[in-house]
């Protein structure tokens, strides 16, 4: 148990002394901050270029969010997570729109996000959302420097506020790019911050430490695959957010992490026997969140060997299947980590935030390979401009 939110069984415990003596030397330093300059967006205290007084957030009920890679992935997993704590319509603009943008006489509010402020697709889709919706409020999120999306929302006269440069994309969920759609969507920023709790929680740094040590001694092994088995629709692009800052983040060098997401128990059916009997180079994370509320099978229609199911939640054969693949996993000495989500809320969102990042930060450390760089990805977006020259 990490604290009161979420219910966490690490990987089997592996004798590293020497690892986590590393790794627990850069989690308890008190400089951490300074050394990770990103880490500030975590603190409670981080201060934000927006002020909630500059927005009439009641006057707007639906939201165009707009950006690539970690410029809206966070911003969607945050919605999808908590979106029945969430009462206006948010649109989601993560890749090249191919359809038509509806057109709406409504006055809507527009967020643009992207850090270098010159992202192809994102002002692409952009430039369609201005043709087909004239009347709405354009807020725009960029770097202070000269690039294109600062140049055309003062223009626009649209409101312009500062992505910090030292705060790259997949990193940026607690800061402005995540936390000012989380203010719009009517959340608590403040409850997402969970760093400072947490950095001094001994059962989060023991899980953490822990956990990096097996991933590392894993990767050492051959096994550089990790498959996340996700029983919570809801936390899907959670998941994307997390395939992209382990991939971007640790793919270097010939290393790294291939991060595959599978939605179960759907992939019962399709991958479960490659995942039981095919190729030993994975490792796995299991994913569930407790749900509350969930419509119970009709008895009238349930007999024979199906009488099982007679007043059983949804919930409760999700969980059943989860559990049996656990089990299984065991019995296969499958390697595997797992995650029950108790309270499906800000803080449980916020400390999956926080210990996803420590832990490719810290993962970075030990491969020797810079976590805050991407510099293969910029060949693509050259070739791409040359080409459409």
């Amino acid at each position: 148990m990490f604290t009161k939110n979420i219910k966490f069984k690490n990987f089997i415990k592996i004798k590293k002394p020497k690892i986590n003596k590393i790794l627990r030397s850069i989690i308890k330093d008190k400089n951490i901050i300074e050394k990770y300059p990103l880490l500030k967006t975590m603190d409670k205290n981080y201060k934000y270029t927006f002020k909630k007084k500059n927005f009439y957030f009641n006057l707007f009920s639906e939201f165009n969010i707009l950006g690539m890679g970690g410029s809206i992935l966070g911003s969607e997993a945050i919605y999808n997570f908590l979106k029945h704590k969430i009462n206006k319509k948010f649109n989601f603009y993560n890749t090249l729109k191919l359809q038509n943008i509806p057109k709406t006489h409504k006055k809507n509010i527009n967020i643009v996000i992207s850090k270098s402020g010159n992202t192809l697709e994102t002002i692409s889709n952009f430039n369609l959302l201005l043709k087909s919706q004239k009347r709405n409020k354009n807020i725009i999120l960029c770097e202070n420097n000269k690039n294109f999306l600062r140049s055309l929302g003062k223009k626009l006269k649209a409101e312009i506020f500062e992505h910090k440069n030292y705060i790259g994309g997949r990193y940026s969920v607690l800061s402005e790019v995540g936390m000012l759609p989380a203010e719009f969507m009517g959340l608590n920023e403040q409850k997402f911050k969970r760093f400072n709790y947490l950095i001094n929680n001994k059962n989060f740094i023991n899980g953490l430490i822990q956990n990096v040590t097996s991933i590392f001694n894993f990767i050492k092994n051959g096994k550089t695959n990790l498959v996340i088995l996700n029983y919570d629709q809801k936390s899907d692009s959670l998941f994307q957010w997390y395939q992209q800052l382990l991939a971007e983040s640790l793919g270097k060098n010939k290393k790294g992490i291939f991060p595959i997401v599978s939605s179960m128990p759907k992939d019962n059916h399709s991958l479960m026997q490659l995942f039981l009997d095919g190729p030993k180079n994975n490792f796995y994370t299991i994913f569930s969140v407790r749900e509350k509320k969930l419509e119970k099978l009709d008895k009238n229609y349930l007999f024979n060997n199906y009488s099982i199911l007679k007043n059983k939640s949804i919930n409760k054969i999700l969980e059943s299947q989860k559990k049996a693949t656990e089990n299984i996993f065991k019995k296969e000495k499958i390697p595997f980590r797992s995650f029950e989500i108790i309270n499906r809320n800000e803080e449980s969102l916020g400390e999956l935030f926080c210990f996803f990042i420590l832990e490719t930060i810290l993962l970075g450390h030990l491969l020797k390979v810079n976590p805050f760089d991407q510099p293969k990805v910029e060949l693509i977006k050259r070739e791409t401009r040359k080409i459409l020259i």
